[in-house]
């Protein structure tokens, strides 16, 4: 089992697709972050176009809370900013060491983040690949390179037991 002390927050600036956020919520879920804040009009309207959206957060998310903010920076609430961006001069991801509390800004889909967000920002990381990669898929990789990095004890066959779903028992020999 994990024992989670780290204080984990996810600040999304300007969502626009809201299968995008329910990956991200999913993603919050799977590695234990507290609370997952967004800016912007874009993602409720998407809502409001198609409230149909399949649910692909899942349990593990359920008492996650989502909250649209008027500010990023603010929502911060203390906690070191570490946004998450190609930019020039930004440290890689392998490289990077996290801090034991965050708030990890992503921007847009189709977009950037404003210079006033990386100005503020504790550090900014870049994950290493070719091109950009999708919003959700970014949140899980920066998340898993943090939870890889971490020296957390984890009892691996009770995190097991407690994750799979009820069609999966296999065990090896």
């Amino acid at each position: 089992m994990i024992m989670k002390q780290a204080i984990i927050h996810i600040g999304l600036s300007n969502p626009k697709s809201p299968l995008n956020v329910a990956s991200v919520m999913r993603a919050a879920g799977n590695y234990r972050v507290d609370r997952v804040v967004y800016t912007g009009e874009r993602y409720p309207r998407a809502l409001q176009r198609n409230p149909t959206i399949p649910k692909l957060s899942r349990k593990v998310s359920k008492d996650i809370p989502l909250a649209q903010v008027e500010c990023l920076i603010a929502a911060a609430d203390r906690l070191p900013i570490v946004c998450v961006e190609l930019a020039e001069n930004a440290i890689a991801l392998p490289e990077y060491q996290h801090p034991q509390n965050a708030l990890y800004i992503f921007g847009p889909e189709d977009g950037t983040l404003e210079q006033g967000i990386i100005d503020r920002a504790d550090a900014v990381v870049y994950i290493p690949t070719v091109g950009c990669m999708n919003l959700a898929a970014t949140v899980n990789v920066l998340l898993y390179d943090r939870l890889a990095k971490s020296r957390q004890a984890i009892d691996h066959n009770e995190l097991i037991r407690q994750s799979r779903d009820t069609n999966n028992t296999v065990k090896l020999r």
